[in-house]
This record gives C-alpha cells, structure tokens and sequence, in this order.
C-alpha cells in the first residue's frame, strides 16, 4: 500500500513539473512573439517586464548621436504625438532613452538594451544608432490612434545585439520603362530603411526611356526621355497591343540632389545605373552617331532586348559615354556606378565595317572580347575618378542567351579585378568560379530576386529561402559574395499601385535574407512578424499583395 501512495505521489509531482513547464514556455514563447522585427536580430534576449514612454521621457544624447536622437524624436512625435525634450547629459533616474558611444562596436552594429528603468542603444556612429533606433520603433504596440489620445506606450524588457550578414542590402528599382517620380522613391527609400536594406540601386537609363538630366547633352531629356506609346496585354512580350498613351518623365540633377540627400539621412547609398553597350536606344534616338548604324530612330514603344547599340569604335561615343560618367560621379557620392553591360546583341558589331576594323586593330577576336576590352576601358575611367565600376554578370563574357552564339561570346580578354559582378543569370557554378578567382559578386539570381515575377514564380517563401551564397563555393571564399539585391524590373508595373503590390511584402524577405544569419532565420516567425508590418503599410497607403493573397498563391 505504501508503495502505490509513493507511486502516486510521484506521479502528481511528474504531471506538476510537466504543467509548470508548460507554463513556463508558453510564457516565455507568448514574450518572445512581443519582439516583432523584420529582419530579426542575431540575438535576442527577452526579459521581465516593460518599460514606459511617455511625454516626459527624455532623449539623451552625446555629440554626434543627435543627428539619430533627433530621428527618434521625430518618430515618436509621428507616431505617439508628442515631442519628447532632447537632452545632451546623462540623467540615469528619469527612465530615458540614451544613446551611448562604443567604440568597439563595428559599423552598421548595435546593441539595443531595454531594461525597466531606461533604453540604451549602443553603437559606434550614426549607421548603428540609427538601426537601433529602427528596430526599437518596431517594438511600440500597434495603436489605434483615431479612437483615444495616446498618454503612453509599454515596450518590452529585452536586448539585442545585432549586425548585418550582408554589407550589400539592394532594392532595385527600374524608371527606365515607367517613370514614378520623387514622392514614391522617397517612400520607398523610407521602406528600406525601416528594414535596414543600405542600397538603393536605381536604373535610369533604358532603350525605352533616358530618366537623369545631363546638362552636357539635352536631347537626352528632350528626346530620350518621351516615347509615344507602351507594350500592354496579358500575354506581356508576345502582346501586339499598345496603350496609345505617350509616357515621359525625368530627373532633374537638382531633383537627384535631393533624392541623394534623403537616401544619405536615411544611411543609404544610392547606386546610379547608366546602361552601356545595350539598352541604349533612348540615347541613339536622341543623338544617332551613338549608334551603330548611324540611322535615326524612334523611342521605342515596344519592350525587350534591342538591337540596338552603342558603336564602341567610335571615338565620339567614347567621349559621350565618359562626359555622361563625369555628371553622374559628381552626383553620386556612391564608390560603386553600375554600366548594365547585359542583353547585348552582337549583330550590328558583326555587319559594321568600323567595328570589325577596330576589333582587328585590337587583336579582339569575339564580340565578347569587344564588349570586355571596351568595359575595362570603362573600369579604368570610373577608377581613376576613384570609383569602382559593377555590371551584370555578362561583363565577364558569359554565354547566356539564346541570341548569342558560343562562338561570340568566346573571350580571351579577362575583366578587370576591379569590378564587382552583379550576377543574374546562368547556373550558380558561373559564381562559384567568379568568386573563387577574385571577383566581388551581389547575387541576384533571377529566379529567386526578379520582383516582378508573378508570386506564382517567386513566392514570398521562396524569396525568404534565398541564399546568396552558392552552393559548392568553398568558405574560403564565402567572403566574395557581398550581398544582394531584389529586382523590381518595370516593363509591367505602368502604375504605382502595381508597383507596390509586387515590392510589399517580398522586399521585407529580402531584408531578412540581407541582414539575418542563415540559422537564425524562421519563415514562420517572419510571416507571423509580418502582420504588424501590413499595417504598417496600411496606414503609409502603401498597396501591399495581402498575406491572404500571398499564402494562397504560394507553392
């Protein structure tokens, strides 16, 4: 009898234990679903308890953190109402917000610690500040603010140490087709810095459409920027329909000056994208001795790869392409000015007797050999004017396209050490082997970054999946890929509705990609943490595909 009471004394212990851990996880399990950060941080300690923010919550600062402290004000009034005091020293009994200076840190770091007493967010400069300061307005409860005055906000005791995975962050944005204005680049680069993306690759120039003011030659904007009609239809590249509406829109450098600027608060680099040898119509109907064949053409009004391009053995336009480089350098403060260098047909290099005498003057044995001799050329003016120049993965000869022959695109000349490969197309071994020789690459497969693929093509959890380390590259050289970038291409998004819908939600996927640690990301964390960042989307009037669209379409 003694032995059975044992027994089930044992027992109501073991189901005790089991209940209290229960508890216990569920607990901590329901704290940690309070940390809603998109991308997630590579640590994350959750505490007990909240700490408050209110009116009289101070703003501590000390020497250049103001520039930050002054952006968290700034939230803060935006989304609670009201203007917390900014103050230079420290007052550790008032429950403030402090900025705090550590040296150790490196850039783009920080550690944001929110105990019940006081926040503080270390970092060495303004970069790992300003990220802190991010993923603490992503801590604030959703709040309704149409029903009650807002007195305060309950933050959770929590903290996190973070930095990036990827120094290459990129959302791409492609004007050359649709033209969208200074309004939604700005929202956009408000999006991206939110989700801690630091580059904003911006495509300018196109066969369709030349978007950016040079002063040197007008016609650029005065013809290049204007077609008559667009591509339209359900079946896209094969469609014979044309919208009948003439489409313009530029840049002026004033304006870009602005843009710059905005992306600059914002810690974002913007990369210019000028196109060359290909998707150069726009510049050859505005000045034709650009082209190849020397003939007068129109803007063209249909979308795809040209025929047209430049006449590399032309001295002239030689001399127009660095003019153009010379405006865009002393624009962009960027070290890095992307040259296209895709899609080009070798068909009129083939037939023009210019070229051929040329490429025999050179020893240039292929069309590809052309294109990579003229691209160094390119490499060699930006590095003297102390830049780097980037290019699709074409710009290393390679043999993608069903236009091309292998004959063409054999290649005895070898690119530059200097230029960073965005790589798009072809099997990952053409990465690997890049990589493995020398070359900095920003993977941008298209099948898992092209954002204006369907989300029956590119998923959202496909686009989460994305690694931009390819499989077979050895660790030795995992340094070499950089990073990313996400690919909003424009043939099909006329308005900015569509625009939206095909960048929200996928761009935040491809911020967790950017920033997160491959072990430390969780899709179903990100989908659940992606509901607040809807609304927040909601109220910026932003078209997002809704979840409910995205969950059905996926695979």
């Amino acid at each position: 009898m003694d032995q059975i009471i044992t027994i089930l004394k044992f027992m109501i212990k073991r189901k005790l234990f089991l209940l209290c851990a229960f508890f216990i996880f569920f607990h901590v399990n329901n704290k940690a679903q309070e940390i809603t950060i998109i991308p997630w941080p590579q640590k994350v300690d959750v505490g007990q308890g909240t700490f408050t923010i209110n009116s009289q919550t101070k703003i501590v600062y000390s020497g250049k953190s103001i520039i930050t402290a002054k952006i968290l004000q700034s939230d803060i009034r935006d989304k609670l109402g009201f203007q917390n005091e900014l103050v230079e020293l420290e007052d550790p009994g008032r429950g403030n917000i402090f900025f705090k200076n550590d040296k150790t840190l490196a850039k783009e770091t920080y550690q944001l610690v929110i105990s019940k007493n006081k926040t503080e967010i270390f970092a060495s400069d303004n970069v790992g500040w300003f990220y802190g300061v991010q993923s603490l307005i992503q801590l604030f409860p959703e709040m309704d603010k149409t029903t009650a005055e807002i007195k305060s906000i309950e933050i959770p005791v929590v903290t996190i140490t973070d930095v990036p995975r990827f120094a290459w962050r990129a959302f791409m944005l492609d004007e050359g087709r649709y033209f969208k204005g200074m309004a939604q680049i700005k929202l956009l680069l408000d999006e991206m810095a939110r989700l801690k993306m630091n580059v904003f690759h911006w495509h300018l120039v196109e066969n369709e459409g030349w978007r950016i003011e040079i002063k040197k030659y007008p016609l650029l904007t005065e013809i290049g920027s204007k077609r008559k009609s667009s591509q339209i239809g359900p079946s896209k590249w094969d469609s014979p329909m044309q919208s009948g509406e003439p489409h313009e829109g530029f840049y002026t450098q004033e304006e870009i000056k602005e843009i710059i600027k905005y992306a600059e608060e914002r810690h974002i680099t913007i990369v210019p994208e000028i196109e060359m040898p290909g998707h150069s119509t726009a510049a050859i109907a505005a000045y034709p001795w650009l082209g190849t064949e020397k003939s007068r053409l129109d803007v063209p009004t249909k979308f795809g790869v040209s025929d047209d391009v430049y006449d590399v053995s032309d001295p002239r336009c030689t001399q127009f392409l660095t003019d153009v480089l010379d405006e865009i350098v002393d624009l962009f403060p960027s070290k890095v000015i992307h040259i296209g260098g895709d899609e080009v047909k070798y068909d009129d290099w083939k037939k023009s007797e210019s070229v051929q005498a040329y490429m025999k003057d050179k020893n240039l044995t292929s069309p590809a050999d052309l294109q990579i001799f003229f691209t160094n050329n390119i490499s060699y003016y930006l590095q003297s004017k102390g830049r780097r120049m980037m290019g699709w993965n074409e710009i290393m000869g390679h043999h993608l396209h069903e236009y091309q022959s292998e004959i063409d695109t054999k290649s005895t000349q070898k690119l530059a050490k200097e230029s960073i490969i965005h790589f798009w197309k072809g099997d990952a071994d053409l990465a690997v082997q890049a990589a493995s020789n020398g070359y900095e690459i920003v993977n941008s497969h298209h099948n898992s970054t092209y954002i204006d693929y369907s989300y029956d093509d590119l998923t959202l959890s496909r686009a989460y999946a994305f690694d931009p380390i390819p499989e077979g590259l050895d660790p030795k050289y995992h340094n070499k890929i950089i990073g990313l970038g996400c690919q909003m291409w424009g043939e099909w998004i006329p308005t900015v509705g569509s625009m939206h819908f095909m960048v929200f939600p996928r761009i935040a996927a491809f911020a967790e990609v950017g920033w997160t640690e491959k072990g430390n990301k969780d899709y179903e964390r990100f989908t659940m943490n992606l509901k607040k960042l809807e609304n927040h989307w909601e109220q910026k009037g932003i078209y997002f595909a809704p979840f409910s669209f995205v969950e059905k379409n996926m695979k």
